[in-house]
């Protein structure tokens, strides 16, 4: 697994959206294992380690700050205080594994916002096409689980209090007692011995409270009756079908003849006649409507063409005289000129020309819109206008007459139609009699079907009890299995009990050899001093570290300095991180801790770089000083720096290029 990129948006003292690259290849074909992030404390560190774990396993999460908080008040405190409460807090991870052989891309989702209604995060899984695969979402813990698991996630997302912890108790802390059970898979053998302790008390139960079985022979007999009465019954719901489907039959003859007879209609004689009396009353409407369009314009209908004529000899006689006006002040502007020209000092020739000019350009312009004939109707500007208006009246009623007209004659036909059903209506005696016939051939059908859904029920509660009794006769030979093979399970368990101790003991001895090999190499690598430890031991209870000498004696702790406890837990951590087998990221906060100069060098050019593929360093300025960023760098160990920037008076950080120096 490589983690490739975070994103953080409004979380804890990180406002607006964020985004760290945590890639490790620095091209196609080179890659450096660490990613190296720098700020001070308070700054922001812990929030980014706490990011990662939330991403994760949401819920489950061991975050450094939730303490015994619920997760809605967990989610809550880690909404940056400065936004708008409404404003989403975002994390995004995006990180690539190995499936089927091919690296496979996923990003993880978390959002939420302040007091959200259902105390939770929504969680989205965005996979290499940009796509929302919701059955992964549904399985996410499960999933993660297979990756990095979560008992032994803090071997892998660990901080100095953690290792601080670790080196100065005798025996683990329990987050680390937890990361080594996962690892030895003991939790498995302990789930499997309380799951037999919780069946063999059930069985014990089930032997307990057994009681006698009934009698056999009293079943069978009882049995074989009712089997008998469900037959009978049977016979009996198969000849009352038949008979209501007879009665169906007549009833529906008898329905087809009411009908074809006229019996429906001379039901429905009254409605018929008061849809005839409403659609009477509604043609008197139309036309009392089209009487009133008649007194109106629509007359003038009649005339169109001398409407049209007069309308277009009033707009060009108002054009010509629009135009005889702009001709006048044309004309006034031009003697305006040559009065002024004549003022100035120009020749009288020159004005002559002028005027020439402008007499023939008047000519001109105006040649074309002379009058041929003298106006006649001589309408003014507001006669025009009415006689627009009653023009465009007279389309709206010509309109609106055709749809009353449509309306009058589908009203005429409807009206026809009813007459015509109602003097095909059967005459009163008659229609008494086919209503009679189609009521009696009703009623044998409704009594007819009684009968058979009341056979009908019978046999299904005979088929329920014969059922039961069948149970009953099955439960018979089955408790009897039952009560023997409980026996055999409650006498089987101890043996099974103490092939799990057994076994429980020869895996522990087992992984814990090889656990205390890879912890002894990697103290010796990093202590770089071979004649301190020989050999290193793991108590199989507590889990706690035993050191001895060459000569078979062993090292107390406190001979051990500050400094060499910390390699020891930093040891201690790393051996078990190989031993797992899950080739994961490391993600250290505080890394170095209270070291001094030569364990701390230790650290930065044996462990760092090779701890793991992908290193991610959370570290203060006197952690992981200017001397020891060079040593990286010249290692060619970095492949990103950041540096995470506090503001003390907003209380906000932001993430920029590069370390302290």
């Amino acid at each position: 697994m490589i983690f490739l990129e975070l994103v953080l948006q409004n979380f804890g003292p990180y406002s607006g959206k964020q985004v760290i690259n945590l890639n490790p290849k620095i091209d196609e074909e080179n890659s450096h294992p660490i990613i190296l992030l720098g700020g001070m404390n308070g700054g922001g560190k812990t929030t980014l380690m706490d990011a990662i774990r939330l991403a994760l396993y949401g819920a489950r999460a061991q975050c450094s700050t939730r303490g015994n908080l619920s997760y809605s008040d967990f989610l809550n405190q880690c909404v940056n205080n400065k936004i708008d409460p409404v404003a989403d807090t975002r994390i995004e991870l995006l990180f690539e594994h190995i499936e089927n052989d091919k690296p496979i891309k996923y990003r993880v989702v978390r959002s939420w916002t302040k007091n959200p209604k259902d105390g939770k995060d929504t969680l989205g899984i965005l996979g290499d096409s940009d796509t929302w695969p919701d059955a992964l979402v549904n399985i996410w813990d499960e999933y993660i689980e297979n990756l990095l698991p979560l008992g032994i996630s803090n071997l892998f997302l660990f901080d100095g209090e953690q290792v601080k912890e670790l080196a100065e108790q005798e025996t683990p802390p329990p987050v680390v007692v937890d990361a080594i059970r996962g690892l030895l898979g003991l939790e498995l053998a302990d789930r499997l011995a309380v799951d037999l302790d919780i069946l063999v008390n059930r069985k014990l139960k089930e032997v307990g409270n057994s009681k006698d079985l009934a009698n056999l022979e009293e079943i069978e007999t009882r049995l074989t009756q009712q089997q008998e009465d469900y037959q009978t019954t049977e016979e009996k719901v198969e000849i009352l079908k038949n008979q209501v489907e007879e009665l169906e039959q007549k009833q529906q003859e008898a329905f087809d003849k009411f009908i074809s007879e006229g019996g429906k209609i001379a039901a429905e004689r009254n409605q018929l006649e008061l849809q005839q009396n409403t659609k009477t009353a509604e043609i008197e409407q139309v036309r009392q409507s089209m009487c009133e369009l008649a007194a109106d314009v629509l007359p003038l209908a009649l005339i169109p063409n001398l409407l049209n004529q007069a309308q277009a000899q009033g707009e060009k006689e108002f054009r010509h005289q629009q135009i005889q006006i702009s001709k006048d002040l044309l004309i006034e502007r031009d003697q305006r000129l040559l009065t002024w020209l004549n003022q100035v000092e120009i020749s009288p020739i020159e004005v002559e020309k002028i005027q020439s000019f402008l007499i023939q350009d008047v000519d001109s312009l105006y040649a074309k819109t002379i009058q041929t004939e003298a106006p006649w109707l001589l309408a003014d500007d507001e006669t025009l206008s009415q006689l627009d208006n009653l023009i465009y009246h007279l389309q709206n009623s010509k309109l609106s007459a055709k749809e009353k007209l449509a309306i009058l004659k589908n009203k005429e036909e409807e009206i026809h139609t009813l007459e015509r059903q109602v003097q095909t209506a059967a005459a009163p005696e008659d229609y008494t009699k086919l209503r009679q016939a189609l009521e009696a051939a009703q009623n044998q059908v409704v009594e007819a079907k009684a009968n058979y859904e009341t056979i009908r029920r019978r046999l299904a509660e005979l088929e329920t009890i014969i059922a039961k009794s069948k149970r009953e006769l099955s439960d018979y030979t089955v408790e009897n299995i039952k009560h023997k093979n409980s026996e055999h399970i409650i006498t089987s368990a101890a043996k099974v009990q103490n092939t799990l101790k057994i076994f429980r003991e020869k895996l522990t001895l087992r992984k814990l050899n090889k656990l205390e090999e890879e912890v002894k190499n990697c103290f010796l690598y990093l202590l770089h001093k071979s004649d301190l430890v020989h050999r290193i031991t793991i108590d199989t209870k507590t889990f706690s570290l035993l050191l001895y000498d060459l000569s078979g004696k062993p090292v107390p702790k406190h001979r051990l300095s500050a400094g060499e406890k910390q390699l020891l837990a930093i040891a201690f951590l790393w051996g078990l991180a190989k031993v797992s087998g899950h080739r994961l990221p490391v993600a250290i906060d505080t890394p170095l801790g209270r070291l001094d100069s030569s364990h701390r060098s230790n650290l930065v050019e044996r462990y760092f770089p090779s701890a793991s593929h992908q290193v991610i360093l959370l570290s203060t300025d006197t952690e992981i000083g200017k001397k020891e960023v060079e040593t990286l760098r010249e290692n060619e160990a970095i492949a990103r720096e950041y540096l995470l920037k506090y503001d003390s008076t907003t209380r906000q950080t932001t993430i920029q290029q590069g370390y302290f120096w």
